[in-house]
């Protein structure tokens, strides 16, 4: 397993990743983290699964998800990894996207073995990370630097395959798109996330638009290309 692959990568989506390499029709599908259920509406009303548990450990985001009334095959529930409130192997695939190197470095280890334990035999569980890489990275190390829970993150998958308790199905390199129309939605985005707590006084505030501001084209929009990972790994068929 890599933390990093240099050189240009292929521009794709996790969606469809997802949709090519995952169980989803007809399967039950847990996501771990899915903040504002944006990728989870996608799959809900794409891909021909049976059902979606989307869950949150935001409570604020999660008791705003409660309000989408429009999306019959998912349910959304508060809470985490380390806590899934699944019976042992009643999932085909669980999804965490951008999501694993939020998690306490001392839940992941217990995280990944819930994840295992609600999986069927064969199950894959699908991680996508964003890599420390790239100009949309530079701009959120000016308040946020994740570089140590990214790598804390993939050490615990690297952990979790070297022990056994899944096998690396595969690993992918791609790139993704992500736009805002101007700064307001950065800041609301990003900035206003509620999951986490920023520390941003004035000056801060005003190198982060200027560093953004440096990325908008005439139409007023911001357009990133942020390189990711995503570790597929399966439960293995024969429990153990």
């Amino acid at each position: 397993m890599q933390l990093l692959r240099p050189g240009p990568l292929p521009i794709l989506s996790d969606l469809q990743l997802i949709a090519e390499r995952l169980p989803v029709d007809g399967g039950r599908l847990l996501e771990l983290g899915c903040g504002r259920a944006l990728t989870t509406r996608r799959i809900a009303e794409e891909l021909p699964v049976r059902e979606v548990i989307a869950t949150e450990v935001d409570r604020v985001q999660h008791e705003k998800n409660l309000r989408i009334t429009d999306l019959p095959k998912v349910s959304f529930r508060l809470g985490g990894a380390e806590a899934i409130e699944q019976p042992d192997g009643s999932i085909d695939a669980v999804i965490m996207l951008k999501s694993l190197h939020h998690v306490p470095r001392h839940l992941l280890a217990p995280g990944l073995r819930e994840i295992r334990r609600v999986l069927r035999p064969g199950g894959i569980a699908y991680f996508s990370e964003p890599l420390y890489v790239g100009d949309f990275n530079e701009i959120m190390r000016l308040f946020h630097d994740e570089r140590v829970v990214r790598e804390d993150a993939f050490e615990a998958l690297r952990a979790a395959v070297e022990e056994g308790l899944f096998l690396l199905e595969d690993e992918v390199f791609f790139d993704s798109i992500s736009r805002f129309q101007g700064f307001a939605e950065f800041e609301e985005r990003i900035l206003g996330a509620t999951h986490t707590e920023f520390a941003i006084d004035e000056t801060l505030y005003a190198r982060i638009r200027d560093r953004f501001m440096e990325h908008v084209g005439p139409d007023g929009v911001a357009e990133f290309r942020n390189s990711n990972r995503a570790d597929l790994l399966r439960k293995p068929s024969a429990l153990t």
